[in-house]
């Protein structure tokens, strides 16, 4: 998932310290800084990191993706079958209870499927239209009818954003209430949401595996400014931190009293572009654009090495990666001769920059520099990151910087978001090309898996030959956490595993 969706102010960072301070000391409760406070807990109306990341605490999923990252286990559905037709399936949901002491049924199940599919402010309905029929025959039995036989379709039941809410109580208390308190099908419930400020969450004793769960507590806590996070993680003020800078990890390496946790991951950082303002329109202003940009001088500089170029917007390592995926050189001088063939000379663009973020900042004055000598002007217009995404969103963009997360194992969901999806303008970038959307809809239904995975190639070679965006690095999660703080897990997905999580 992508990096911002990001609707509400930050408290400063010196208030973010003071409270850390006096929390963090609370036995068994873990205080995690990062940098914005969550934006919703409605979980089909976010696409952002920071909602899913404590999502997967506080709800469950039918199927959830293991500790590895690389294949499914039973959730809320202890066991699933699928029928000869390929389009019928089966799930026996095991006996578990909502945080409200309520049983959680088939009945909500299907309910949430079917809202995530058909709600006007779902997200991510396109990914859930090949659901046709969603009943509980029982309440421990949910059956799911396609329209077609899907390939993703279990991968995408383990998303966050398929979490199983309750029914009635998303009736009874209405969407806006329940997106600020919800009722909990994970380890743990929302205690308290301080808007601006942190997320303070408490074991639920009615999750059916509670037993498992070591912490009495979860602060997810906003602190917007890089340099507070490591301050205070040093100091003991807060647990753990997440996202830590490039530039501090050897730093915070040699602190005996933290773990740095470089943690694989499906992470990758790309420039996007606004095809619908003028020059930005043509293709050849893009390769241009993307033969100005020195990648690998990025990730010796920005990420001290840590990182890797990326070629594809399929990270390296995930399903149908194409390793040889087409790489412009940089070649600067080239990229003006471009620019001015195309009638693009003298190209000046507005480059979004989320104010506070070290390694945004580091990246947008290195862009800059190279952009320049391609006779690009890049003007930088630093701004909280509250209102850069609605900036994306609106089109008041010429090129951001942003990130994505892959939240299911399958390629569908990142692929049908930012190639193949009207309804966000894939990705807003405002990109187009019918042939490329229609390759999304039938990879997503082709079963064979070495024709799915042609087919994958074919998309990635065609997405990067129109410069849809500009891939710029993958990298690693980089964490920290205390010497005191056991089993601090992330998967390649960027699950946190805090059911598993122990403070000494």
């Amino acid at each position: 998932m992508m990096n911002k969706w990001m609707k509400i102010g930050m408290v400063t960072a010196m208030t973010s310290l003071s409270f850390g301070a006096g929390l963090a000391e609370a036995a068994g409760v873990l205080t995690i800084g990062r940098r914005v406070d969550s934006s919703t807990f409605d979980p089909i109306k976010t696409t952002q990191n920071i909602d899913f990341w404590v999502f997967s605490n506080v709800y469950d999923v039918l199927i959830r993706v293991d500790k590895t990252g690389t294949k499914l286990e039973p959730g809320l559905a202890e066991s699933w079958s699928v029928a000869d037709d390929g389009v019928t399936y089966t799930f026996k949901i095991r006996d578990a209870k909502f945080s409200d002491g309520s049983p959680i049924t088939a009945t909500d199940a299907a309910y949430s499927l079917l809202r995530i599919r058909d709600n006007e402010g779902s997200l991510w309905s396109d990914g859930y239209k090949v659901i046709d029929t969603a009943e509980a025959t029982d309440d421990h039995t949910l059956v799911i009818k396609l329209k077609t036989p899907s390939a993703p379709f279990l991968s995408t039941l383990a998303m966050p954003g398929a979490s199983i809410i309750s029914k009635a109580g998303m009736e009874s208390m209405g969407e806006e209430a329940y997106a600020e308190a919800p009722i909990a099908s994970g380890a743990f419930s929302v205690k308290e949401w301080r808007r601006g400020d942190r997320v303070i969450l408490e074991k639920n004793p009615n999750f059916w595996e509670a037993d498992r769960v070591k912490l009495d507590g979860v602060e997810w806590i906003a602190i917007p400014d890089d340099n507070t996070l490591v301050l205070n993680v040093q100091a003991g003020e807060l647990d753990a931190i997440i996202m830590a800078p490039f530039s501090r990890v050897a730093e915070l390496k040699k602190d005996e009293n933290l773990i740095v946790h470089l943690d694989p991951s499906t992470r990758e950082d790309h420039l996007l572009i606004n095809h619908e303002h003028g020059p930005l329109a043509k293709k050849e202003v893009r390769e241009a654009l993307d033969m100005a940009i020195d990648k690998q001088a990025i990730v010796d500089t920005v990420t001290f090495g840590l990182g890797q170029v990326a070629n594809s917007y399929i990270p390296k390592g995930a399903l149908y990666h194409y390793d040889d995926n087409l790489q412009r050189p940089y070649d600067p001088e080239k990229a003006k001769q471009m620019l001015a063939d195309a009638g693009a000379s003298d190209l000046t663009l507005n480059y979004i920059v989320n104010a506070g973020n070290e390694v945004d900042e580091q990246i947008a004055v290195l862009l800059q520099q190279q952009l320049a000598k391609a006779g690009i002007t890049a003007n930088l217009q630093k701004v909280d990151p509250s209102q850069s995404w609605d900036m994306s969103v609106a089109g008041d963009y010429d090129i951001t910087v942003n990130y994505w997360t892959n939240d299911i194992l399958d390629p569908d969901q990142k692929t049908t978001f930012v190639l193949g999806h009207d309804s966000n303008l894939n990705y807003f970038t405002r990109y187009k090309n019918d042939k490329v959307k229609d390759l999304v809809a039938a990879a997503r239904v082709e079963m064979d898996p070495a024709k799915r995975e042609a087919m994958y190639v074919e998309i990635q070679k065609l997405a990067k030959a129109d410069a849809h965006w500009i891939d710029l690095y993958y990298s690693p999660y980089i964490n920290v956490s205390r010497k005191n703080i056991e089993h601090f897990d992330q998967n390649p997905l960027g699950r946190f595993f805090l059911e598993d999580t122990v403070k000494n």
